[in-house]
């Protein structure tokens, strides 16, 4: 019954990565590739890496942004602009008194002259030229009066106006120093951040080519091991043939050799699912049959520990500084604020030369100056809570520097811990090899159980695979202990 299950088992993984083989492209592609070389290709090909180059430019450009406020600014303005009733200098009743400026000159002549006639009879005659010389007076009076009038008129039903002004800060309260320094530490922050995600990246890619090396050993392993159960079982079946064992003997060979035939199954399944995981790391086509050209039995070096070197402490340190320049930003708000301002301006109508219909323009310059007298503690109070952030901002960061040393003395002890770990499987591997040494000569001489002689492939099997698993992860502790000080 166990030896069905098995073989159905064995079919079932058999089947899976037959699957999985079709799944991909035929036409694979064998490449050997070293650790750097998964790493740059990974560098190069990675969104996250994508993004944060992005983040360092809009960093660059924010703190070219920032640098640009020391200089003055020039800016061009135009409107138009149309007004229901027209602005009048003169009201209604001074407009229609000017319209009459010579009938009212000339009415008190006429009844003048009428009582000197009136008076002097003979002198009718002349008074007939005096009346006809008013009446011309008063026409011409009241013809210089509406011209006044409409001279006064300002048409500004229409309105167009235009300017060219230039701004030069003179005094901010130190707000355009402050935003260089922030932007400047933004720009160190945006570098430290590709820093931490290429160091991410990097750990994943390491991780993940250590995984195909080991699995990569396991496979030979394995294949060694279903080799030598073949090799027991053939010995078997001969053994029975002579009578010198039984067929449970050899059923339990049989049932060991099926196990072995899966567990290779499983081995080259999961080989082809880390290549993949490799694969899209660099960058590379899954199909890619990526082949590690590293030996793990060499081990890098470890760079000496260093706080500064840790990108995550870098990124606190300018937050921490950002958050001390932005008080600076908060009480610059609250000082007085000079600039210099200058610039050209045309209207139509302009009134440089009376009301005249058409463009005409004049240049001005000045220093502006604005003071803050009272706003109820306003200020007081938004420095203070921009302090609270900064001092937020240091105990993050002192925070975050007890944790970096907790993680790196954890990852030192994990660097020591592998390596007692891979002596302790070393030795237990060269006794598993002369207990599978002992136990094979003393089955063959009929001294030693076939049970015995299995158990000590099994015992061989599992010191190999301790010895891979504790070789690999001296690979990966030292690439945790690289990460946590600060290395690439």
């Amino acid at each position: 019954m166990s030896s069905c299950f098995t073989r159905v088992r064995l079919r079932t993984f058999t089947l899976f990565g037959f699957l999985l083989c079709c799944a991909l492209p035929a036409t694979a592609q064998t490449i050997a590739l070293s650790l750097d070389s998964c790493k740059q290709l990974a560098a190069s090909h990675n969104r996250r890496m994508a993004m944060e180059e992005a983040a360092i430019e809009k960093a660059e450009q924010d703190f070219r942004t920032a640098r640009t406020n020391y200089l003055p600014k020039v800016s061009a303005l135009a409107s138009y602009m149309h007004i229901g009733d027209e602005v009048s200098l003169l009201s209604d009743a001074q407009k229609q008194s000017l319209g009459t400026l010579g009938t009212q000159l000339t009415s008190s002549f006429s009844s003048q002259v009428a009582n000197l006639i009136a008076a002097h009879p003979e002198l009718a005659g002349l008074a007939g030229g005096l009346q006809a010389a008013a009446g011309n007076l008063a026409n011409t009076g009241n013809a210089l009066g509406s011209g006044i009038a409409n001279a006064l008129r300002t048409d500004t039903r229409n309105v167009t106006a235009a300017a060219i002004l230039l701004t030069q800060p003179l005094f901010t309260g130190g707000k355009i120093r402050a935003w260089e320094r922030i932007t400047d530490e933004a720009r160190r922050v945006a570098h430290e951040r590709q820093r931490l995600t290429r160091q991410q990246v990097w750990l994943e890619v390491e991780q993940a080519y250590w995984q195909v090396v080991s699995l990569r050993h396991k496979q030979k392993l394995a294949l060694a091991f279903r080799d030598m159960l073949a090799h027991t079982d053939s010995d078997m079946t001969k053994m029975v043939a002579e009578g010198v064992a039984t067929k449970s003997d050899a059923l339990s060979v049989a049932v060991k050799l099926n196990e072995a035939e899966m567990t290779v199954t499983k081995v080259e399944d999961g080989l082809t699912l880390s290549k993949m995981l490799l694969c899209r790391l660099c960058g590379l086509p899954l199909n890619t049959d990526i082949e590690p050209s590293d030996n793990p039995e060499k081990m890098p070096a470890v760079a000496s520990a260093d706080f500064l070197s840790r990108p995550e402490l870098n990124q606190l340190e300018s937050a921490w500084k950002i958050q001390k320049e932005k008080v600076k930003v908060v009480r610059s708000d609250f000082l007085p604020q000079m600039a210099l301002m200058g610039g050209y301006a045309v209207t139509n109508p302009h009134v440089l030369n009376g009301f005249e219909r058409q463009f005409a323009g004049t240049w001005a310059v000045g220093v502006t100056l604005k003071v803050p007298v009272w706003n109820w503690g306003e200020g007081k109070h938004k420095i203070r809570a921009a302090r609270a952030e900064a001092t937020m901002a240091q105990l993050k960061m002192e925070d975050a520097r007890e944790a970096v040393e907790l993680e790196q003395k954890q990852a030192t002890f994990r660097v020591t811990e592998a390596d007692r770990r891979f002596e302790l499987a070393q030795k237990h591997m060269e006794a598993a090899d002369e207990n599978l040494r002992v136990a094979q000569l003393g089955h063959h001489e009929g001294v030693i159980t076939t049970q015995n002689l299995l158990a000590a492939h099994t015992a061989w099997l599992s010191a190999h695979s301790e010895q891979i698993d504790a070789l690999i992860d001296r690979q990966l502790s030292r690439a945790v202990l690289r990460k946590a000080k600060g290395g690439e």
